[in-house]
Order: structure tokens, then sequence, then C-alpha cells
């Protein structure tokens, strides 16, 4: 007899920024059945800069200072979330929150901000969070953690597939056919050098569509420093973030950059963001992108260009709006940890065996 459809709610927000995406699915009998409802909410101002400079470990914050973001967070996290349940039964959420520090390789740990078990009290509903630690506790890197629903939804039996998100880092799933192992790891930069170098230089967010890049030129003595840097060279598994692949980092690897002009800058990191998952990605036939970066008609151009053996396409050409990825993802790997399901991430993270990723907080 076939049970009633599960719903999931699964909550991102990634290192871009750019806001809360959340989204209910459906799941039924344990097999991925779609997206519901989605509903997106923007960061504060000042909540969003308060963010940036902690990721960017530009901010030295007391304990009181670092609860008060914790609880700003969690009421953004409910803002979001409480529309998508009314009075439609929901079985949980799904919470990534908002990371400030991941190290997968020394202290082997990474920080998110939200409460739990304060969502899990206002929503009324079971949170499955803190995912990655119990990855790198077997020796993973924690991250990426989204490869496994990739393969779940993405993979093709006769077609060499990638899947790059593109927000605040690029990470790369590369799919080979249902019995290769699962590969998925950081390719370096995605829209975060971008983002904070028109920040620093006009006040915006993010450059839309990358057409500040496209009045710029190419600095190739730049381009070509930044990936000769030894971090892209390295094997995976491998993760990174915005505390390592800053404006800083560009300082020690480049320290003359800012001498040039300030478009010529913004088109060559949207170049290095390119390059770097062009050269990663060269075996796919098919090249799927989603997050921020999949909005970038610049950068999406010059992937194909890059790429001309490869067809560079969304994800919503595969039913699944680049926007909503991540957060899908989340809801998935909630639903199996709550069914006590584990998966093949281990095979991108490097971790000994998989975990079962992910903690529970009821509601009272």
């Amino acid at each position: 007899m076939t049970t009633a459809p599960e719903r999931w709610i699964g909550v991102m927000s990634g290192t871009s920024l750019d806001g809360i995406d959340a989204v209910r699915c459906q799941f039924q009998d344990g097999t991925w059945g779609g997206i519901e409802a989605v509903e997106q909410h923007p960061w504060p101002d000042s909540l969003r800069q308060a963010l940036m400079a902690l990721q960017a470990g530009d901010s030295r914050v007391s304990a009181a200072e670092w609860a008060a973001l914790d609880q700003a967070v969690s009421a953004c996290y409910v803002a979001a979330i409480s529309p998508l349940i009314g009075d439609v039964p929901v079985a949980g959420i799904g919470l990534h929150g908002q990371t400030v520090f991941h190290d997968g390789e020394r202290l082997m740990t990474s920080l998110q901000l939200g409460n739990p078990h304060w969502i899990a009290a206002r929503t009324g509903c079971l949170v499955v969070h803190d995912f990655r630690r119990a990855d790198m506790a077997l020796g993973g890197q924690g991250a990426p953690l989204v490869p496994a629903f990739h393969q779940a939804l993405f993979a093709h039996p006769n077609e060499r597939r990638g899947v790059v998100n593109i927000g605040g880092i690029s990470n790369l799933t590369l799919l080979s056919g249902p019995a290769a192992p699962l590969t998925g790891y950081d390719t370096g930069p995605g829209n975060g050098l971008m983002d904070e170098w028109i920040q620093t230089c006009r006040g915006e967010a993010f450059d839309a569509q990358g057409q500040w890049a496209a009045s710029g030129h190419v600095i190739d003595a730049l381009v070509a420093t930044a990936l000769a840097h030894a971090w892209f060279s390295r094997p995976p598994p491998k993760s990174t973030g915005r505390d390592y692949f800053s404006l800083r980092w560009l300082d020690a690897v480049s320290p003359d950059w800012r001498r040039h002009d300030a478009a010529d800058i913004q088109r060559s990191l949207l170049e290095i963001t390119a390059a770097s998952v062009a050269r990663e990605a060269a075996s796919c036939e098919r090249l799927l992108v989603c997050g921020g970066g999949a909005h970038n008609q610049n950068l999406m151009q010059r992937l194909a260009t890059l790429m001309p053996e490869t067809q560079v396409e969304t994800t919503g050409v595969h039913g699944l709006n680049v926007q909503h990825v991540e957060a899908a993802a989340f809801a998935w790997l909630a639903e199996r940890r709550h069914a006590e399901r584990t998966g093949p991430w281990h095979q991108a993270t490097g971790a000994t065996q998989a975990a079962r990723l992910g903690s529970v907080s009821l509601p009272p």
C-alpha cells in the first residue's frame, strides 16, 4: 500500500549572502517528488554586513555579539520558513545554517549560525541541522555535501555530466555513470571575489548579469598568477570558503593587483572563476550550472566559450530552478537523516565511511 507523501522544508543561505532560500519538497516513500512551494527572504542590510565581516575574518565579536547574531539569523530563518507551513503538514526542516567558518584540513570543523531549538519551538517542526561535522569527525572535509543529491536527480547512464553550484565558492559534482564513485569538490572562487570587489568599488551587492565585468578586459598576468596558486592543483577531496578566497588572498598572491583599472579587475575575477571551473569540468559532455552564478550571463557565456565540446546549461533545463538546488538538497538530506538512511556522500568528502549527517532538534 502506498503511503501518503511527506513534506520536508529545506533552508539554505550560502556564502554569497544574497538571502535565504526555503523550499517545501514532497517525498513519496523516500523518493524525491519535487518542489511544491518556495520562499526567498532577504537579509537586513546591517545583518548582512555583519555576517560578511565575520565570514571574511575581519570582525572580532564578543560572545554576547555572537549570540545576538545567532538569534538575528534564526529570526530571519523563521520568517522564511513560516509561509511554507501554514495548514500543510510538514514532517520536518533541513536547516543548513549560515556558515561563518569552515576548515576541513587543520581544525576539521565547520560553524554555522542558526539556533535549531529556537526555530523548532517557533515553527512547531522537527529540525535537522549541523550536517557537516559528523562527516568531519570521520576524517571528511564536511563539504561538499550536495553531490549525492546531484547524483540522485541529474545522473544519466549514457552521458558524462557535471553539476556546478556557483555561489560564493564554486563546487563541482562529476557524474560519470551509475557505477562510478561519486566525485565532488570545491573548485575555487565562485561569485565571492567578484561580489567583494564590486562592493568595495561601487557599493553594489553583486555585478548584475556580469555587466560591469563585461565592460573590462582580462588582465592575463593576474589571472595566470592566481590560477598558478597551489590550491588549484591539489587533488580532491578539497573544500574551501570565502574566508580563504577573499581579496586578502589576492593581496598575498599578487601584491600589485589593485593598481589596474577597476573594471578590468572585475573582468579578471570573473575569468578566474570561469577558468577554474572549466578546467575541472573539461571531461563533461554536459555541465549543469546552478546557484547565483547561473544568473550571470557573462559568466555563463565564458564557460561555454572555454568548454566548446561541452553543452553548458542550467539545472532549470532539467526541472530544478538554479536558486533552489541547494535548499532542496538539504530537504533531501534531512529526510534521509530522519529515515536513518545513509548515502555515498563520503566518496566526495573523503570520510572513512558515510556518516548519518545531521542532528535532530524536536519542537516542545
